[in-house]
Parts: structure tokens; sequence; C-alpha cells
């Protein structure tokens, strides 16, 4: 077996004179949590879309488990599942025959019945699993999506948005399956706005943007790469006029609160206490954090 679940090389992918992608490279290893991050429009779906083979790849090739995606097709798709971002169902079947059905695309049948059933059950489906999916609400219709892209035990399997306007239930029960999922051995490729997902789930991440990858290293890596902490401080009275040396390192402010972004190596939290000291200020509180993936992912992408 490869140990590259997915391969892409070199993929440009147009529309008419729009440029979705250009010359995408990356690697994602079997059985790696990956992150695949970036601004609407940046070209995330287009590549998802290119990997499924619901799209033609303009230039370039991607290999599902070694399978190129447009040659062998029947294998690569049958490596992979995809929960998508829209809910997109079939009215007039149960769950359970819904399931079926799908396990009938991949020449599984009837031998496949118990993993449906464990995936009803896992995913709290049990007391729906004979009622039409038209009928269900939108979190069960996302867990029904859920349950058709695993139905073949894909070893390769995309969460695209997957906790998108989802309650709370449903997202604990997706990230204890995917997180189950993961220790078994799948590769797992997350899509997500919610970047604290990300930076807590995710071994190594992919940034792309305008259609051209412009990260791509382990988590800690990107999150050593911004040069700044903030510093949030809190006053024992209404801050009076902030002085002009600390203006440009204003994160947020309130009435009585502020937060400043410092540079780790060029100033020190105690330049910074002496200045709102010399300025008249009194400090009740202080607390310093490191950038999270929000602020490394932020700094890459504005005004590039």
């Amino acid at each position: 077996m490869t140990s590259h679940a997915i391969e892409v090389c070199d993929v440009h992918k147009s529309f008419g004179a729009v440029q979705a992608l250009r010359g995408i490279n990356l690697e994602v290893k079997s059985g790696e949590f990956f992150g695949l991050l970036g601004p609407n429009g940046a070209g995330k779906s287009t590549l998802i879309h290119l990997l499924a083979g619901l799209a033609k790849i303009s230039s370039g090739k991607i290999f599902i488990h070694g399978h190129d995606v447009a040659r062998d097709y029947r294998r690569a798709r049958a490596s992979l599942g995809v929960v998508p971002q829209e809910l997109v169902y079939d009215p007039f079947f149960s769950v359970r025959e819904i399931l079926t059905i799908q396990s009938g695309y991949f020449g599984l049948g009837n031998q496949n019945r118990a993993w449906i059933e464990e995936l009803i059950e896992t995913l709290n489906l049990s007391e729906k699993a004979n009622t039409s999916v038209y009928r269900l609400s939108g979190g069960m219709k996302r867990r029904v999506l859920i349950a058709q892209a695993l139905v073949h035990r894909p070893p390769v399997v995309v969460l695209d948005e997957p906790t998108a306007g989802v309650d709370v239930e449903l997202r604990q029960v997706l990230w204890k399956f995917a997180n189950r999922l993961h220790k078994e051995g799948h590769t797992i490729v997350l899509t997500t706005h919610y970047l604290g997902e990300a930076e807590a789930l995710c071994e190594r991440i992919a940034i792309l943007h305008h259609g051209q990858l412009i990260a791509l290293d382990t988590k800690d890596a990107l999150l050593a790469r911004c040069p700044y902490r903030w510093l949030v401080l809190t006053f024992a009275q209404p801050m009076p006029t902030l002085p002009t040396a600390l203006e440009d390192r204003i994160v947020a402010r309130d009435v009585d609160s502020l937060t400043l972004k410092i540079h780790r190596l060029s100033e020190s939290v105690g330049s910074v206490l002496d200045t709102l000291r010399e300025a008249g200020f009194q400090v009740k509180d202080l607390q310093t954090r490191d950038p999270g993936l929000e602020e490394v992912f932020l700094d890459l992408t504005r005004g590039s």
C-alpha cells in the first residue's frame, strides 16, 4: 500500500477564464488527520470535487491510495468517502434503505448489514432508521450524509465543513467518531472555518488562498511562524488616552481592558508595563497568550 493517501501533482483547474486552482502540489500521508483551510473562494471545494471525481482536472494528476482519479476512477472513488457541505438526499427512502442502496453502489450488498447497523447506532439514528429522510431535521440529515460517506468503509474520509450549522450534540458525536476512525487507521481530511477545531484535531495543515497553496506544514510549525504574543491587560479604572507608542499594537479594547500584540523578540512585557505606568495607567491584572491557528491564518491570508 502506498504511504500516501492523497497525492496532488501540479493540479490546475479553470472554469472558463477563472483559475480556481493554480499548480497545487501536496501529499496527505496514510493515517494522517490533515487540515485543508482557506478563506471562502480559496479553492477548497474545487479541490475536493476533483478528489471525488465530480469535476475534471484541467491539468495535473490526483491519486487516491495510488489510484489515478481519472484513469482508475472506480478504485479511487472506492477509497474515498466525502461528507459534503450541502444537505443532498433522496427523499423517497428511509435512512436504512439509503445506506443499503449506497452499499450496493460499491458492490457490498447484504454483506454490509452489520456495518450499516453500527453506523446507525453510532450516529444516534436508531429511532429514525425507518423514517423517510425528508422527514428528518437538518441535524439528522447531516448524520445520514456522514453514514453514507462511510458506508463502504473508505480508507480516506473527507469532512467538508461537517459542523457548519450543527448543534453541540452532533458536533460531539462527529468528533468522537472521527477520532475513532483516525485511531483505526483511516486518513481524515478536514475543511472547516472553525479554526479551533483544526488546531485541536489536525497534525498537518495546508492553507489555500486565491487558488494557490500558501502554506503546508505541521500544526506546531505553523503556530511557530507567528512572531507575536498577546498581552491582555485589565485596568483599575477606565482607560485614559493610550500612549502613542502603543496605539499600533492594539488588537482589542474595552472600557477597562486592552489586548496588545507584542513581538516575541524585540519587545518585553516589562517595557510595555513601564510605558503604561509612566502614562498614569494602573494595571489590575494581566495575562499573556501565544497565538492560535486563527491568528496565524489571518496573518498568512491578509493582504496576500
